[in-house]
């Protein structure tokens, strides 16, 4: 059997809102979505705006590895 060599990935995104001084990628209370990309068409990392519940208002989320 072929392998399935997809271009779609699943991605992290997470609140730009948490603090500067704790910057550690897996902290608890920040608030993250999950979504898909195509890894080809960008490899660039995604900046989404979406609604954050700690913060209370819409912020961009950025993709974390």
């Amino acid at each position: 059997m072929a392998k399935n060599k997809s271009a779609r990935i699943t991605i992290t995104l997470e609140c730009s809102c948490r603090d500067s001084s704790n910057i550690t990628k897996r902290n608890p209370g920040i608030f993250r979505y999950t979504s898909t990309k195509n890894r080809r068409n960008t490899p660039n990392r995604i900046e989404l705006k979406k609604f954050c519940p700690k913060c209370n208002c819409h912020s961009i989320f950025k993709e974390i590895k």
